[in-house]
């Protein structure tokens, strides 16, 4: 599961060792963190990413990973040194054409020291070389790197760039990709947006992906192996490219029947969301042992187990709402991982409603009356959970009970038209819990801040007066204090894992 990272102290006193040369002299190293209070060492400070262009090599066979990562960039101080997040070993770095020194210094940090300080608002281009196992490469004791018989998988929250290309890795930096990927003839190699072409020469496939708008790190993914995969177009006219491992065995009826109906339920999103945002649709579906799910952009991960219990189009509910609410809106820090979470399992509620399998109402109340005062789930605050608790169930459920009781609380049109105009609003950039309460405010008229504290910030159950004011629950308890579940209950609490991580030691 995740946890609370703290800045290695070995790091902060590198930093003040390090001689800066004379020229550089009004220069200074960039932070080794971007500045998040949940991930201290993520990210990292000084300059922003605007394009990775990633030329790779891949050998499924002994998971050996070659690669050329070229990032274009702005600097956003005036830089004596400054940091990338990597953990494979690196054999050159250039920057602006010239060689750089480097060294790796913390859990993940790849430290650059170019041979000319570099000025705040200088664009630069760093070119790095790099090989090594992916799957032998751990940080914190886990690895976000997930083997597979025929390859691997690169797709973890908040973390999974470190084992396969070097970032500025937090969603605060978002920028454009190109992915190149070298694999045997017969294996694919599949990632984000477009596929650009494939070319094969000499035993060996290259497949070019294209992400044309801006991507956060974590949501960059890459898995290779042997897939079945298909193509298609949606309703409003998205191209889609679902892919599949041949060896899913049993579930791949189950996975196809759900992943395959992608088009149709992102088109169904759009009259709750806004337009699609990106060109590109799908899904894929390695033979992983994981259990979860993630919104990897235009292109969701699903774990083979999201399919044990038959198809299931609730998770692929749950993964397309992200690409409105985490992808093209993106938290500010991981403290406002409701912003993503909350909304994407009402998605789920929404979708109940649409297959007339109980109400977003009828859930809410089962939910609030499922969940007793003394039930730690209510300890568990969905605004600002802390990182032992930031893929909590209450994050989701309790989250998405906290927007069916802004829901009464505005009405219904003034609610839809938040939904809609916040990614709008925000679209290919950063948010807080703070920013979205503004912005209900601004929609409705009315002040939000009470509602807000009681159902999100609170570490305890919202009483019988909240709960009556918000309309939740009351109508629907039975003489033993119960709430009826609703039919698509049991669909919705399937993806209850659907980012619960288990990074191996």
């Amino acid at each position: 599961m995740h946890r609370r990272i703290t800045t290695p102290g070995a790091l902060a006193a590198a930093s003040l060792l390090l001689a800066v040369p004379a020229s550089a002299a009004s220069h200074s190293p960039g932070a080794p963190g971007i500045g998040d209070p949940y991930y201290p060492a993520y990210g990292n400070g000084g300059y922003d990413v605007s394009h990775y262009d990633l030329r790779l090599k891949y050998q499924p066979a002994d998971d050996r990973l070659e690669g050329t990562a070229t990032l274009l960039a702005r600097t956003t101080q005036d830089l004596s040194r400054f940091n990338l997040d990597f953990l494979l070993d690196v054999g050159e770095v250039r920057v602006n054409g010239a060689k750089a020194a480097f060294r790796t210094s913390g859990r993940h940090e790849l430290e650059i020291t170019p041979g000319r300080p570099l000025a705040k608002g200088t664009s630069v281009t760093v070119v790095v070389r790099y090989s090594g196992v992916p799957s032998s490469k751990q940080a914190y004791g886990f690895t976000s790197w997930l083997r597979t018989a025929d390859g691997g998988v690169a797709a973890g929250e908040p973390e999974s760039a470190w084992w396969w290309f070097p970032s500025n890795d937090h969603p605060l930096d978002k920028a454009t990709f190109d992915v190149s990927v070298q694999v045997p003839d017969g294996t694919q190699a599949i990632s984000n947006g477009t596929l650009q072409s494939t070319s094969s020469r000499a035993g060996w496939t290259r497949w070019n992906w294209r992400s044309n708008k801006p991507q956060a790190t974590y949501l960059a993914t890459l898995a290779v192996g042997r897939f079945d995969i298909t193509t298609g177009t949606s309703d409003s006219g998205i191209p889609v490219v679902n892919a599949y491992s041949k060896d899913l065995g049993d579930l791949g009826g189950a996975a196809r029947a759900s992943v395959e109906r992608t088009g149709e339920i992102a088109d169904w999103l759009t009259d709750y969301f806004g337009p699609y945002p990106y060109n590109a649709l799908g899904g894929y579906v390695p033979n992983t042992d994981t259990g979860y799910a993630l919104e990897t952009q235009t292109r969701p991960f699903y774990s083979p187990r999201q399919f044990t219990n038959g198809s299931n189009t609730s998770v692929v509910v749950h993964e397309l709402a992200h690409q409105w609410y985490g992808d093209l809106v993106s938290v500010s820090h991981w403290k406002d991982i409701w912003v993503n979470e909350g909304f994407a399992r009402y998605s789920q509620w929404l979708w109940s409603e649409n297959e007339g399998e109980g109400t977003a109402q009828e859930i809410a109340d089962y939910v609030y009356a499922s969940h007793p005062a003394d039930d730690p789930f209510w300890t568990v605050r969905p605004g600002d959970p802390g990182p032992e608790n930031q893929f909590h169930l209450a994050v989701y459920d309790r989250g998405a009970l906290a927007l069916q009781a802004l829901r009464n609380e505005i009405g219904d049109e003034d609610f839809f038209a938040v939904l809609k105009g916040w990614p709008r609003k925000y679209a290919h950039g950063n948010a807080s819990v703070a920013d979205f309460r503004r912005y209900a405010e601004g929609v409705s008229g009315k002040r939000l801040g009470g509602l807000f504290d009681i159902w999100l910030f609170q570490p305890s159950k919202p009483g019988a007066p909240a709960a009556r004011d918000a309309s939740i629950s009351a109508r629907a308890l039975g003489a033993k204090g119960a709430s009826e579940q609703p039919r698509s209950w049991k669909k919705i609490a399937a993806t209850n894992g659907v980012h619960d991580h288990e990074h191996g030691g």
